[in-house]
């Protein structure tokens, strides 16, 4: 990390044609924005519990890993910036979200944020967040020439208000095929079927902004966002949850077997990398 970096975004620079984007697991939330919320409990409940942790073999394997400390609450540094749904027709929580999954508010009456807040929020946290991922990314690729990109994520199993049922436990989003090679997602597909979880390719969750933003396989990037139901890798009761009962410990005897699925996925997007240096 260097001092250019906002004290908030962590960076380690790897060796490897691997970036790894932590966007969700930071908690995080200024003094100045809590008297607004309802509680800081609730606007921490739709984090990516843990996922850092989760990820943490990242760094040994030689990738880069970014991650914003700062909670999504505050701003969801992988929503289009311009307060586009990535997902029309879909509910889904905005850039700053007024809810939290299940539909409760988040802020008190009338303290939501408005526009002016907004742009001031892009401009605190957002963009800076944006500005190292960006610059990570093109670096990896001036060393490697191609680079894969894996965009970390998790959600509780069962959120009737985003989706029916219970989602797969491994959700892989390539933009629906447009932002990587068709091998890779292929490869990521079949370790995930290997695993005997349950597993879906562009199902509910196609990719977010980053995964959009940056995958462009014509130009050597290629990216794979992963969402994890949380039963997955820690305890989760399923349906809603109250907020001072959410999250449950992390268990890394609990969470060693999706370790180890990742750990593979991860080394099949080096190896992919590496083969088209």
């Amino acid at each position: 990390m260097t001092a250019s970096h906002p004290h908030w975004i962590s960076v380690t620079r790897g060796t490897a044609p691997l970036v790894v984007s932590l966007p969700h697991t930071g908690t995080d939330i200024p003094a100045a924005y809590l008297e607004d919320l309802v509680s800081p409990e609730r606007a921490r409940k739709d984090a990516d519990w843990w996922i850092h942790r989760l990820y943490d073999f990242a760094a040994g394997l030689g990738a880069t890993v970014v991650r914003t400390a700062i909670s999504r609450t505050v701003i969801d540094v992988n929503r289009d910036p311009s307060g586009v749904s990535l997902y029309p027709g879909q509910q889904t929580t905005e850039l700053c979200p007024t809810t939290t999954f299940d539909g409760e508010p988040l802020y008190r009456e009338g303290r939501a944020p408005d526009a002016a807040e907004i742009a001031a929020r892009k401009a605190a946290y957002f963009a800076p967040f944006h500005q190292v991922l960006a610059a990570e990314i093109a670096d990896a690729r001036a060393r490697f020439g191609t680079v894969a990109l894996h965009d970390c994520h998790s959600i509780r199993s069962v959120i009737p208000r985003l989706f029916p049922g219970t989602l797969p436990e491994f959700n892989i989003g390539t933009n629906n095929g447009a932002s990587c090679d068709p091998d890779l997602a292929a490869t990521v597909l079949d370790i995930c079927a290997g695993s005997g979880r349950p597993h879906v390719l562009n199902g509910r969750f196609t990719g977010g902004y980053i995964t959009r933003q940056y995958g462009r396989p014509a130009e050597g990037v290629h990216a794979v966002q992963m969402e994890l139901a949380c039963r997955a890798y820690m305890s989760e009761p399923l349906g809603f949850v109250a907020d001072d009962a959410w999250p449950t410990p992390y268990d890394p005897v609990y969470a060693a077997p999706v370790r180890a699925t990742l750990t593979q996925i991860l080394e099949a997007c080096l190896a992919f990398a590496r083969a088209r240096a």
